[in-house]
Order: structure tokens, then sequence, then C-alpha cells
């Protein structure tokens, strides 16, 4: 980890650190379904990218939309998560991990587009 001084803007939010953790997440959930498991990374990873992408914008609508379509690529793919257990294709404990770190992401962006 790089120290506080050579961090990215985007690296100091917190919402950025916990949809880091759900992307770490959604690898190690080893779902087997293989256009779920696509989905759900797809998904995690475009949340991150989008709040980095916010983070670098000037405007404050623009930044506050591209935060809003990372709350939802957030809460899509803990969806993913969520489905995929239900479906018998990963654990529970991933679904409920996705849904707390999902939910904690969500949270905190909406914190950020107000």
């Amino acid at each position: 980890m790089p120290n506080e001084t050579t961090l990215l803007i985007h690296e100091k939010l917190i919402a950025w650190q916990v949809a880091c953790a759900l992307l770490r997440l959604v690898c190690e959930a080893r779902i087997s379904d293989a256009r779920l498991r696509d989905q759900a990374m797809r998904a995690a990873q475009s949340a991150c990218l989008n709040i980095a992408e916010a983070n670098g914008r000037f405007s404050l609508a623009d930044r506050r939309r591209v935060f809003a379509i990372a709350r939802g690529e957030a809460t899509e793919a803990a969806g993913a998560v969520q489905i995929a257990a239900i479906s018998g294709a990963c654990t529970e404990s991933a679904a409920n991990e996705a849904r707390r770190l999902g939910g904690r992401v969500a949270a905190l962006l909406t914190g950020l587009i107000r």
C-alpha cells in the first residue's frame, strides 16, 4: 500500500476501499455459474472504476451522477452474489458478506451524492 502522500484522490475514500473489498469478495466467492460470475465481476469492477472516475470530476453534478452509477453497480454486484447463493452457485456466507459490503458501499455513496 502506498504511503499517505502518494495516494490517488479516490484511494482516500472509504467508499472506494469498501467497493474494493466487495470486488475481492466476488472473486473469492467462486461463483460456479459462469454467466452470474461474469455479471458479478463486471458490476463490482464497474463500481470501483466509477468511484475513481467520479472523484476525478470537477463538476458537482457530474460527480453525483457518476457516484450514483457506482452505487447501482455495487448493489448489482451484491445482488448477483445473493442470486448465486439462492441458485446454489456459491455459499450463503459469501452472499451475506456481499449483502453487508454492498449495503455499506451504497450508504457511503449516498452520502457522497448528497
